[in-house]
């Protein structure tokens, strides 16, 4: 277990090479898979932090956060860029439709599609800088 359990423990590690690997790519489509890991890590390392008196009276949680780190991590299951699309953006649309950017237009559908319009624009220029 000695071995196995020093490459689990050094998973960001490696996700930061595969990470590094993504940016290099041609693809943007594993840029969003890493990104979208890197700030649902960020968040659980946060709660964790937050949490640790409790979560050391909970016998399972490192299995568990191993058994879940890796269904974000491994690309057969994009656990990351699923968390990412149910959770985060819904949550992110939410909040710009009731607090709209100053210079855009009202809430709700408008800025809605001022949020999807955003990110195609982003796609589209980070292909055109990558071409170039």
């Amino acid at each position: 277990m000695g071995k196995s359990w020093a490459l689990v423990s050094h998973l960001h590690t490696i996700a930061g090479y595969a990470s590094v690997c993504a940016m290099e790519s041609p693809s943007k489509v594993d840029d969003e898979q890493w990104l979208s890991y890197w700030i649902i890590y960020s968040f659980i390392t946060l709660l964790e932090m937050l949490a640790e008196p409790l979560l050391y009276w909970i016998p399972v949680w490192y299995p568990v956060k191993l058994l879940f780190v890796a269904w974000l991590v491994l690309p057969q299951f994009k656990g990351a860029s699923f968390i990412y699309e149910k959770l985060v953006r819904e949550q992110l649309s939410k909040y710009r439709a009731r607090y709209p950017r100053k210079g855009k237009g009202g809430g709700g559908a408008a800025a809605a599609a001022d949020v999807d319009d955003d990110h195609k624009v982003h796609i589209a220029k980070a292909e055109h800088d990558h071409v170039q």
